[in-house]
């Protein structure tokens, strides 16, 4: 099974990229290169989705109970 996937990336003031994915939540993943952190998103995203059937195959609640808040932090 093969899944598309968008993925957002930043780079970091200390020079690291950061990869994350508002269609896979939980989908973190930071490296030195863009090329880097792709591919470590890919395997990420891949473990989610493998632990996603897992849990569906026990037949635990689905994820879009979920909930996404705002915080406000100063500085």
């Amino acid at each position: 099974m093969e899944v598309a996937l968008s993925v957002q990336i930043e780079r970091l003031p200390e020079g690291l990229y950061l990869a994350t994915s508002a269609q896979m939540p939980g989908l973190v993943a930071q490296g030195r290169t863009i090329a880097e952190v792709l591919e470590i998103a890919r395997d990420v995203a891949r473990k989610l989705i493998e632990i996603r059937q897992e849990w569906d195959a026990h037949d635990l609640p689905p994820a879009d109970l979920q909930h996404e808040f705002s915080i406000v932090v100063g500085v």
